[in-house]
């Protein structure tokens, strides 16, 4: 499970489930579960769901329900049947002496099945804000970097630093830097250097610009750039060696996240790749950031939850029988044709959430692997 954290249940805008999410119950799924002090949605729904991304359909959630009925540390939730046959957690009633319910193998054999519907109604009781939400900003927080990403042409835009008060590169706090713009006294700002420039694998595109911060400093001087006198900007922070040259941005612009993340299965026509890591590492894991080659122009959005999917290693048929297109001889690899070519199948390795989307690439933190994922990976509706 994910880091738990007592948060508040915010219901935002659902997506539409199509009816081939069929709801998967794991196999050891409770009877009832209990809910615990800092529990969040995503953690309950992954006791119960193997696809934790259709919680919404478990928890049978309407969109169009502003104030819907809040679950606590203490509540005790019940594992049964809609009207429909459907699988659903509801919460039971204080007065209900029945804590167990049959599972849902056997519920088949009763005539009569159970049928409970979700009432939104608003909780009188005060518990001091401890209602379960889904996935708060607290719980990966740790996990993420506030690096940033720039277009080509944005970066253009942005002012730059053009020496310090020691006449070389620092690393330490204290020391002052110029800048070749006037900027608003005692304002903090952010440091970032160029970065790498990422590239569309799809059409070879230049994306722009992964930035990473490397240090943050506040106005003390502010600039007349219509005589040429910079600005003076004193650093309070340094994380890695400051340059002339680095880009100079108001601190959090860009970098505002929301304190929960809604969770959801992306959109089905989503199709991407995994294009860098922030650790640059060549394999990476569990709870590691990635940058995707999709953004808003692909209906990505934040809190949208993907599959990472890896194609099989190409196979060609040859006179000697099935050989690995990597191994295959040079002739074998120039006329190999659909004939020719075992269509492998896509194997999916986990899951990512995106927490941050830009036009044409977004962020996401990695929830789960079963083995590392790799650059170029795959990346689906879950």
């Amino acid at each position: 499970m994910l880091k738990k954290i007592i948060l508040t249940l915010s219901v935002l805008s659902y997506p539409l489930i199509t009816l081939a999410d069929q709801l998967s119950l794991n196999e050891d799924a409770p009877k009832t579960y209990i809910v615990e002090k800092g529990d969040t949605l995503w953690d309950i729904s992954s006791v119960f769901l193997e696809q934790p991304w259709l919680w919404p359909k478990l928890w049978k959630l309407n969109p169009d329900v502003n104030n819907p009925h809040l679950i606590y540390p203490g509540d005790v939730l019940k594992l049964t049947q809609d009207e429909n046959g459907d699988p659903v957690l509801v919460v039971a009633k204080d007065n209900d002496d029945d804590k167990t319910v049959t599972p849902l193998a056997e519920v088949e054999e009763v005539k009569e099945k159970p049928s409970y519907k979700w009432s939104p109604k608003i909780r009188q009781e005060n518990k001091n804000n401890s209602a379960v939400s889904l996935l708060p900003l607290e719980t990966i927080a740790p996990y993420l970097r506030y690096d940033h990403f720039f277009t080509a042409d944005e970066l253009a835009e942005l002012p730059h630093i053009i020496g310090s008060d020691e006449g070389y590169r620092m690393t330490i706090d204290g020391f002052k830097v110029y800048v070749n713009r006037d900027v608003a006294l005692a304002k903090t700002y952010a440091i970032y250097d160029q970065g790498e420039e990422l590239f569309d694998p799809e059409t070879e595109e230049s994306l722009g610009y992964y930035v990473n911060l490397v240090g943050t400093a506040q106005a003390i001087r502010t600039g007349n750039m219509a005589d040429n006198e910079p600005s003076t900007l004193k650093v309070t922070s340094a994380k890695r060696e400051i340059h002339s040259g680095d880009y100079v941005v108001p601190v959090h612009e860009g970098q505002l996240l929301p304190s929960v993340f809604t969770m959801k299965a992306a959109d089905e026509t989503i199709q991407g790749a995994i294009i860098k890591a922030a650790s640059d590492g060549r394999e990476f894991g569990k709870l590691e950031v990635v940058m995707l080659n999709k953004g808003t122009e692909h209906n990505v959005s934040l809190g949208d939850v993907m599959g990472i999917k890896r194609p099989s290693p190409a196979v060609l048929k040859t006179g000697k029988g099935p050989v690995y297109q990597i191994e295959a001889p040079r002739w074998n690899r120039l006329v190999s044709d659909e004939e020719t070519e075992y269509k492998m199948p896509q194997e999916k390795l986990g899951e990512l959430m995106v927490f941050k989307v830009y036009s044409k690439v977004s962020m996401a933190l990695i929830l789960r692997t079963e083995k590392p994922a790799r650059l170029n990976d795959l990346i689906t509706a879950p």
